[in-house]
Formats: structure tokens, C-alpha cells, sequence
């Protein structure tokens, strides 16, 4: 017993000079009025001089760990307050809302009225220390079916002023955004879906059908990426069909690969209906083996992907020309998805996904990907 007891003693020694002396002084910033919201901020600062490589080493990325350790905990689920947004909601809520819209701008004020308005909901998460304050928004649509592209939901004017809930059978996250990027990495944006989920399902007794419509950020990287990686090994025609690249180059009047790289590097290509047509099997075909096929460490490289993965949701639907934004054609290519959430089977999709890393994806996603890998030699 008396070398257990020695042994506990070193231990508990080796743990207290393993902790660096800064945690303590957080821990007291916490304990003021503001100091929170400061510890936010400061992580802010480090991550953003970390991207910018102003400051950098093992640690700068041991204070970004603790610090991220710290926030996880106080921003547990337990100290989350939900809340929802209407066109009533103090004005200086809806301007914060507005502003930190990350996913599809926020135009003007009838627009933010709209997406608050009638078969709309948006909801956020505050603080206990801060309340009213947002950390994480999400938008919804109520709609009739899975919506496959978002201007109908941002641009269209709902079917009428008053709610009617017998045309409510779906609900489609459409934007999930972070207010405060000292945040970055803490659950928030689960804790938020999953309180939305119960709190439609009290709202909407007979609504059963939820679903993410989602961008797909790195899309057109991704791909520029490949044809200049074919450019430089000289292989044509390794993405495309031989059709397809009859078809491509008689619209482009060039090479595939070449005049692709100019195409897809602005957005002036969707103003070609021929070149739309030609790209739509390819593209959808490549988008496909890039959300389900392209990993980082096991998981999917997407990171809206590998959010919704985690969360248990399923890759349901891949759809062409579903944001034609200039943000979403330079972005994606104009491509979103719909990660779609059968509640009974999120708890056994994201333990599948973490644990052993498979993806549950639907038959037209699986069959794009079959169709990638019979058509690529990648």
C-alpha cells in the first residue's frame, strides 16, 4: 500500500508540472466579468495568427489545445441556452444573425425577414454567461419535400404568409454557421442540430423527414487540382469518357483539360448551356468520389461532409445546378448534397462512421461512385 500510495503521489506531482502555469491564469480570467468572452476572442486571435504563420511551434499549438480544452467545458450542452429568432426578436439579434450568415449572404432586410418569416426557422445557441448572445445559427426550411437546390429556399417567397401544416412534411437545414471562430472545434454546431430535431418534432407532430441541403466548400479546388495534375503527367483523358471528351471539346474548342482548368476557374462557363450539359454526367461523377471517396485520415476530407457523418446522417443526394451563386459555381461547381437524417439510425451511422470509418451513403451517391471508379484509372 505505502508504494501505491508513493506511486500516486509522484503521479499526481508529474500531472501538476505537466500543466502549464497559463491554465491557471485562464481559469481566473474566467472567473471575471467579460473574461469568457475574452478567452474566446484571444483563441480567435492564435488560430487566425497560426493560419497567417505570424506565430507557430509546438507551443502555440499546445495553447490552442488547452485553451480549446477549456471552452469545450464551458460550453458544454448544459450551459446552452436555445433560442429562437422571429422578425420580433431584438433588432440587435437580428443584425448579429445577419452578419455572421456565412453559408448564403444575408441581402438585405427583407431577405433576413424571409428567412424568419413563414415556413422558416432559425435558431441559435447562447451562452449562460452571455445570453442573446449567438455562438451558432441554423436556418430551416419547412417544406414539402427534400428541396434540391437552395434558391428556392432563399429566393422563392413561401407559398403564403400563414403556416398551413398540412404542407409541412420535411425539414432542410440549409445554413449552420459559427458566430465566434474562438469556437472552432467545439460541438456546438451537433448540440444545435440535435435540440432543432426535438424541439420541430414538438412543434410538427407528423413531421418525419429532416435533411441537411448543403454546400460542398473545396469541390472546384479539389478538381482544378486533378487537371493540372493530369496537365502534368500528360495523361488526357483519365477524368472523362471518350464521349465525353468529344463532347467537351467540340464546346470548348480545345483540349479537355486545358480549357476545363480556364472554364472551371470562373463562372462564366454556366452561362453555356452546352458546356453545362456536357460537364453535368462528369462533374456529378467526380463530386460523388469526392465527398465519399477522398479522406483525411480515414475520414471524409470534406469537412461539411465529415460534420454530417459524424452527426449520423446519411450522403443522400448529389444535385446538379443546385447553387448558382457565384459562391456556389466557383466554389462547387454549383453542386450541393443533401445529407438526410433517419433519426432510428443516427445513433448506429455516426458510431459506424467514427469507429470504423463507413460511410452509409444512398443508391444514387454509391452509384456515382461505381461509375468514378469504372470510368478513372486514379
Amino acid at each position: 500500500p505505502r508504494e501505491v500510495a508513493v506511486l500516486l503521489q509522484a503521479e499526481d506531482r508529474l500531472r501538476y508540472a505537466l500543466v502549464p502555469r497559463y491554465r491557471g491564469l485562464f481559469h481566473h480570467i474566467s472567473k471575471l466579468d467579460g473574461g469568457v468572452r475574452f478567452l474566446v476572442q484571444l483563441r480567435a486571435d492564435l488560430l487566425e495568427a497560426q493560419a497567417l504563420k505570424l506565430v507557430e511551434g509546438p507551443d502555440v499549438r499546445e495553447m490552442n489545445g488547452v485553451l480549446k480544452g477549456m471552452l469545450s467545458e464551458w460550453f458544454s450542452s448544459g450551459f446552452l441556452n436555445l433560442e429562437r429568432v422571429t422578425w420580433h426578436s431584438p433588432c440587435e439579434v437580428l443584425q448579429k444573425i445577419s452578419e455572421s450568415e456565412a453559408v448564403h449572404p444575408v441581402k438585405n432586410w427583407m431577405d433576413m425577414k424571409q428567412r424568419v418569416g413563414p415556413y422558416r426557422r432559425c435558431y441559435f445557441f447562447s451562452h449562460c454567461s452571455t445570453p442573446e448572445e449567438p455562438l451558432v445559427v441554423l436556418h430551416v426550411a419547412l417544406t414539402s419535400d427534400i428541396s434540391s437546390n437552395i434558391q428556392a429556399i432563399v429566393k422563392e417567397c413561401p407559398p403564403s404568409e400563414t403556416e398551413e401544416k398540412h404542407r409541412i412534411t420535411a425539414a432542410i437545414f440549409y445554413s449552420i454557421s459559427l458566430t465566434q471562430q474562438g469556437l472552432q472545434g467545439v460541438e456546438l454546431g451537433t448540440f444545435l442540430i440535435k435540440q432543432v430535431l426535438k424541439e420541430l418534432q414538438k412543434e410538427f407532430h407528423h413531421l418525419g423527414t429532416f435533411s441537411s441541403l448543403s454546400p460542398i466548400p473545396g469541390f472546384t479546388k479539389w478538381l482544378l487540382g486533378l487537371l493540372n495534375s493530369q496537365t502534368r503527367e500528360r495523361h488526357g483523358n483519365e477524368l472523362f469518357t471518350d464521349s465525353e471528351c468529344q463532347e467537351i471539346s467540340e464546346v470548348t474548342g480545345g483540349p479537355v483539360t486545358e480549357t476545363l482548368k480556364v472554364a472551371l476557374s470562373s463562372s462564366e462557363w454556366v452561362k453555356s448551356e452546352k458546356l453545362v450539359r456536357a460537364l453535368q454526367a462528369p462533374l456529378m461523377r467526380l463530386c460523388a468520389w469526392y465527398l465519399y471517396g477522398e479522406k483525411h485520415r480515414g475520414y471524409a476530407l470534406n469537412p461539411v461532409a465529415n460534420f454530417h457523418l459524424q452527426n449520423g446522417a446519411v450522403m443522400w443526394r448529389i444535385n446538379w445546378m443546385a447553387d448558382r451563386s457565384l459562391k456556389g459555381i466557383t466554389g462547387s461547381c454549383g453542386l450541393m448534397v443533401n445529407y438526410r437524417y433517419y433519426l432510428e439510425e443516427t445513433g448506429a451511422n455516426s458510431t459506424a462512421y467514427l469507429g470504423s470509418k463507413s460511410i452509409k451513403a444512398s443508391e444514387q451517391v454509391l452509384s456515382l461512385v461505381a461509375q468514378f471508379q469504372k470510368n478513372s484509372k486514379l
